[in-house]
């Protein structure tokens, strides 16, 4: 995730905070609930409280993305931009794919939450062939 190209620069520095901010709240919640904390969460609407509680980070992360692209230089921030643009439309791709694997197919189901560390894996894969920002 974060960019050799915006490596030491102020936006960057404050990228990685951001990051480091909001994962650690994400995997908070994620390890907690693996260890059994939420095993006997019965009402329904505590259940949306918790899911609403685990994308609170997601959200803040593509915040502190956004706001990299923003805080950066235009060289950077078309870099950024384009390889955003590029792992969403990968992850667009692959999710169609695999729906209809599952619908057609009979693929087994892989759960809506796996769209997000899919486009974290697409935008790394795609880190080294973006080379310009036009």
């Amino acid at each position: 995730m974060y960019q050799s190209f915006a490596k030491g620069t102020p936006a960057g520095r404050r990228y990685v905070i951001r990051t480091l901010a909001f994962m650690s709240g994400y995997m908070a919640i994620n390890v907690a609930g693996i260890f059994g904390a939420f095993d006997d969460l019965t009402s329904k609407p505590a259940a949306w409280l918790l899911a609403a509680a685990v994308t609170a980070p997601v959200v803040g992360q593509i915040w502190a993305t956004l706001r990299m692209i923003r805080e950066s230089d235009e060289f950077v921030r078309g870099m950024i931009a384009k390889q955003f643009i590029i792992s969403a439309g990968m992850v667009l791709a692959l999710g169609t794919f695999w729906g209809f694997g599952e619908s057609f197919a009979d693929a087994p189901h892989v759960p809506a939450w796996f769209v997000y560390p899919l486009f974290w894996a697409c935008f790394g894969v795609v880190a080294p062939f973006v080379r310009t920002s036009r």
